[in-house]
């Protein structure tokens, strides 16, 4: 059969629309052309799956390869697709048999030995996929975060020689099996370390009570970042739901969360030189930034005054809503932002200013 179509998933935001992989082998030069608005790493990936089918033991074809990665006004971009077109050419290729093919989604990008590396966004498409009733195969090195997807078929391999087996029947892979751990013990700092400071606790026993903002005014070394990085440790704990809607919203960013703090409310403290992009998130391919990092958790703005006034500003619409919406040319991406706004500053620039001992040396035009 020199046609085959083989399934993955692209990355869009929270979403992972299905991307069809069809191959065609014909008469020609010895080329491969992928085309479906493939950017400079899906383009560059004919290398990487040419050198891994041949040192994987396998025949690359002698003849012109054309490469379709539908729909084709959906970007694409990563080594996210490696693995799928891999399978498309075998499958063309009579290599493999595609009879139930169809039955099965790839993700993953290949090294030049065929070993199965692994990519960003793993938990949302699983969660996609087996939403679709479809066995899926991924890194075994996002095995974890895959398990998060609980109630479907999801294959965890290391090297391609092993899906192959797979689908031959020859020798198969295990299932990995949906678990999300509960009731571990965390690392995070506590309240309870926390010695006197009453007004200041109490102050942020409320905020975790209503979910409200919460700014701390004091001179410098009085505990104010002290107190809001123990926050999260009377918040709450995620439920389920929440703690694998967190999770995804990570692995869209490539990290993935500690697994002694799943169900633990994040917490993200970015520097006072972050940018508005960085913040709000953005980019030309746009990504989550700090605040959506910080959904259903603690979005903490240590030494607030140094911050510039329009990162403070797109603030505003997200604390509102609960969302934030990134246009671009291409589309608009919308990522959750249900965060809890924590700040401190100092009374002024030296942040000594009605210090009973300490004189303040700044004039009265600075404070």
């Amino acid at each position: 059969m020199s046609l085959s179509i083989v399934f993955t998933r692209a990355q869009l935001g929270v979403d992972a629309p299905r991307v069809s992989v069809e191959t065609h082998i014909s008469n020609g030069l010895p080329s491969l052309a992928i085309v479906g608005l493939p950017e400079l790493a899906v383009r560059e990936s004919k290398e990487r799956v040419r050198s891994a089918l041949i040192n994987s033991g396998f025949e690359f074809p002698n003849r012109r390869v054309t490469i379709n990665l539908a729909p084709a006004d959906l970007p694409k971009q990563g080594g996210r697709y490696d693995l799928a077109i891999a399978i498309g050419i075998l499958c063309a290729t009579g290599q493999i048999d595609a009879e139930t093919i169809h039955q099965y989604e790839f993700l993953g990008e290949l090294a030049l030995t065929g070993e199965v590396r692994p990519v960003s966004g793993v938990l949302p498409t699983a969660i996609a996929c087996l939403r679709d009733g479809l066995a899926l195969f991924v890194p075994y090195a996002s095995h974890f975060e895959a398990s998060l997807a609980k109630g479907g078929l999801i294959f965890g391999a290391k090297h391609l020689n092993e899906i192959c087996a797979h689908l031959k029947g020859i020798d198969t892979l295990n299932k990995i099996e949906g678990c999300v751990p509960e009731n571990l013990k965390t690392s995070l700092p506590d309240l309870s370390e926390v010695k006197g400071q009453f007004k200041a606790r109490r102050a942020l026993e409320l905020a975790a009570a209503g979910r409200h903002n919460l700014l701390f005014f004091g001179p410098p070394g009085t505990g104010k970042s002290m107190l809001a990085a123990r926050l999260p440790s009377i918040l709450p704990s995620l439920s389920q739901d929440e703690a694998v809607e967190v999770a995804s919203i990570y692995s869209l960013s490539g990290i993935q969360r500690q697994t002694d703090r799943l169900f633990t409310a994040p917490f993200r403290a970015p520097h006072h030189t972050a940018s508005a992009v960085s913040l709000v998130g953005g980019g030309s391919h746009p990504k989550p930034g700090e605040i959506s990092l910080a959904h259903r958790g603690v979005l903490f703005l240590d030494e607030l005054p140094e911050y510039a006034r329009s990162v403070l500003e797109v603030l505003r619409e997200p604390i509102e809503s609960g969302e934030i919406r990134i246009s671009r040319a291409n589309g608009t991406l919308c990522f959750p932002a249900q965060f809890q706004l924590i700040a401190a500053m100092n009374p002024c620039p030296c942040g000594y200013a009605g210090h009973p001992s300490v004189p303040c040396t700044d004039t009265s035009q600075q404070i």
